[in-house]
């Protein structure tokens, strides 16, 4: 029974966070985070462009508290409003901006779009990254696919599930749709090929020589002190013959 009450939980959320980003499509939403806590449910909501998603004097979170209250059974919903870090080196932000840029000025500069596109999220500091324009709208006779990639991606194994970024969305343009998706791996992700050498510190051998000449100079010293000279030897030597 608790399983079932945790996987009914988890279906409810994954429901409620599809909701809110279909309802605010174009607006620059990033992700959305659902906690539940005594007072009611908190809604966190990342977002490039905050101010588009509250709206004129807070109408559109009025309009969408309303709709969690009564479409999903939310207790006493508290929307908030998270900022994106780095919107660069967000895939819903980038694929967002993508989407915008071709329904706002055309598929004809698609290729220079997607190129800086690129280039501002590998200088953001991503390890790698991945994007893929293709559909209809694409300049050409056929439904072409274009792929932009700079950088490492990985393409399977459990990094590629569960660190890597990815989105998917469309652009509605007049001559038909265009797909877009994206793929960013962040700079703080570890990928478990990387191998790290130790650095080993260089023994300073010119110290070790010099002390090593002066505890020579040392033992030598206290040898002539103990050695007695020739002149004691030779008058002992003297005084033997006499006597």
């Amino acid at each position: 029974m608790i399983e079932r009450k945790f996987l009914k939980q988890r279906m409810k959320e994954i429901e409620v966070q599809n909701y809110v980003a279909a309802s605010l499509a174009r607006s620059g939403h990033s992700k959305v985070d659902i906690r539940h806590t005594p007072l009611g449910d908190r809604i966190i909501i990342y977002s490039v462009r905050p101010g588009m998603i509250v709206g004129r004097k807070g109408e559109n979170i009025k309009m969408l508290t309303s709709a969690l209250r009564n479409k999903f059974g939310l207790e006493n919903p508290q929307i908030e409003m998270g900022s994106v870090e780095n919107p660069m080196l967000d895939a819903n932000s980038v694929a967002d901006r993508i989407s915008y840029s071709l329904e706002k000025f055309g598929p004809k500069k698609f290729k220079f779009l997607g190129y800086e596109t690129l280039k501002q999220i590998m200088n953001a500091g991503a390890i790698g990254a991945e994007i893929v324009i293709s559909g209809v709208g694409v300049p050409g006779a056929r439904a072409k696919s274009w792929r932009f990639s700079a950088g490492y991606m990985k393409k399977s194994g459990d990094v590629s599930a569960s660190q890597v970024l990815r989105s998917t969305t469309v652009a509605n343009l007049r001559r038909g749709t265009i797909g877009i998706k994206v793929a960013i791996i962040p700079p703080d992700v570890v990928l478990p090929d990387k191998v790290w050498a130790k650095e080993i510190k260089e023994e300073k051998k010119e110290e070790t020589i010099v002390e090593e000449i002066k505890e020579e100079k040392k033992k030598e010293e206290k040898e002539k002190k103990k050695k007695p000279s020739k002149r004691k030897k030779e008058a002992e030597n003297g005084d033997n013959k006499k006597e």
